[in-house]
């Protein structure tokens, strides 16, 4: 969904548990009295630094509380699955606001845990990838079942560095997917959502690349 004004963030969280909100690196986000998560000495958000705002979170909430963390993507993998459940079920009075300039960087299963707000200025920003990985995705996005063989093996004719090609070209696809229906408002891009974003976590997971682009997408 788009919003207008990044200062629109307080009253769009309090109405979700967990909203992923898509702004530009510099736009400043405040909301009052919230727990803020950021990279830290690591220039990660690590697993320490999560599991002190669940034991901050543990004790029942009177009133509403959110939990801000900035950049999204820099959770570490451990974090992020320390958060999963509770992104899933926060609780009646948390709220999760996940900020982020690129969605696609984000974990599927973030992602399909997340409502997603994109300010509209943002969604008429370029995708942030190399030519090649756009015309892979695009042609990822559109790809008959005939043509899945084909561009599994051109995604993967790389020489070193396979895997980590794969998954970018595969977030570019679904970055792609939701600005795409944000743009047009049409059903077909989120249709093909939950496959991609299944595949992004079977690659993620050391899936066979070639294997799983065609079982995913068939």
């Amino acid at each position: 969904m788009f919003f207008e004004d990044i200062k629109e963030i307080p009253k769009i969280a309090r109405k979700c548990g967990t909203a992923v909100f898509v702004v530009p690196e510099d736009a400043t986000v405040n909301i009052k009295n919230a727990i803020v998560l950021r990279p830290e000495e690591k220039s990660v958000i690590t697993i320490e630094q999560v599991r002190g705002v669940m034991a901050r979170l543990s004790v029942r909430q009177t009133a509403d509380c959110f939990v801000i963390i900035r950049p999204t993507e820099l959770l570490n993998e451990e974090a992020a699955n320390a958060l999963l459940k509770n992104l899933e079920e926060p609780g009646e009075k948390v709220h999760f606001v996940l900020v982020t300039s690129s969605p696609s960087s984000l974990l599927p299963t973030i992602l399909s845990r997340s409502a997603l707000y994109l300010l509209k200025a943002s969604v008429d920003e370029g995708v942030q990838a190399d030519e090649k990985k756009k015309e892979l995705a695009k042609r990822l996005m559109v790809a008959k079942k005939e043509d899945l063989v084909g561009l599994a093996d051109e995604i993967t004719k790389k020489k070193d560095g396979v895997r980590a090609f794969a998954l970018e070209v595969v977030g570019v696809a679904i970055e792609m997917l939701y600005k795409s229906y944000f743009i047009t408002g049409k059903d077909a891009f989120l249709q093909k959502l939950p496959k991609f974003l299944q595949l992004y976590e079977n690659l993620a997971k050391n899936g066979h690349i070639k294997l799983q682009i065609v079982a995913c997408l068939c």
